[in-house]
């Protein structure tokens, strides 16, 4: 574990949004999943800045705590988190969504790259965490397992079956964050399946919940770095598009080709 440093998260952050930019730009495909990647890039600026034990140095050992984007719509985060700690070069990330490219618009398993998953099939990303949790704890090796899961995708059964299993075999290696930005695909969570109550919920399976503000670098901190004895799960209330005025709780950027010009409007607010 790192010590907290506010600033440097904030600038992390920051290289990441810019990278979401540029592969979105690059790419010019509706199918690059804007909006839900840029809700969770704060949870991954704090995990990745100041807590993982995952860098360019560890990803091929076996002791290396896991990342797992279950929401792998939202792959333009962990291509962006990649690049930034060194695993793969900006020429490989501007690669996203193109032919021949290992980044593709879901994350293809590839362990070389630092892809532990194919993931994007709601809720199976979810199902192998636990199962590596849970290997993790038969050969005991101390690692956790960090996977980030979306509101739209608790429609999933597989994620229920999770949320029974896990306390069973005292999976306390395995951390949830539920990217909560209340909207999916076609329209927002509460009118398509509300979750409601969403904390009871987790809890009355046997886990230890928290929530919090998921944009706030010091409630994301503690909230990960609180011990439990049970499985965590923490709810992480975000905001869709988060960090661009044009896109920021607008669904119409769940898909949506980004423009020059508001690839130019993006960096200057983020310079702002």
């Amino acid at each position: 574990m790192k010590n907290f440093d506010q600033k440097k998260t904030s600038d992390f952050a920051k290289n990441l949004r810019k990278n979401i930019l540029k592969m979105s730009l690059s790419a010019g495909s509706a199918s690059s999943h804007f909006g839900g990647a840029l809700s969770c890039i704060d949870i991954v600026a704090v995990l990745f800045q100041n807590l993982i034990n995952y860098n360019k140095n560890n990803f091929r050992e076996i002791s290396r705590d896991r990342f797992i984007l279950s929401k792998g719509h939202a792959c333009m985060s962990l291509y962006s988190v990649l690049k930034e700690i060194g695993i793969i070069s900006e020429t490989e990330m501007l690669t996203f969504e193109k032919s021949n490219s290992f980044l593709l618009g879901h994350p293809v398993k590839n362990l070389e790259k630092g892809i532990e998953l194919s993931t994007g099939s709601l809720g199976m990303g979810l199902s192998v965490s636990m199962g590596i949790a849970l290997g993790l704890k038969k050969n005991q090796i101390n690692s956790k397992v960090y996977v980030i899961i979306g509101d739209g995708e608790c429609n999933e059964g597989s994620i229920w079956e999770v949320a029974l299993s896990a306390p069973k075999f005292n999976l306390d290696n395995l951390c949830i964050i539920l990217d909560r930005n209340n909207f999916q695909q076609t329209g927002s969570g509460k009118e398509i399946l509300d979750l409601n109550p969403i904390k009871e919920k987790w809890k009355s399976f046997n886990w230890d919940v928290l929530e919090i503000d998921g944009h706030n670098y010091q409630d994301i901190y503690n909230s990960l770095i609180k011990t439990c004895k049970k499985p965590k799960i923490i709810i992480a209330n975000t905001i869709k598009g988060k960090g661009f005025s044009f896109s920021e709780n607008n669904n119409a950027w769940h898909h949506k080709i980004l423009t020059n010009n508001q690839y130019q409007e993006a960096l200057i607010e983020l310079n702002k």
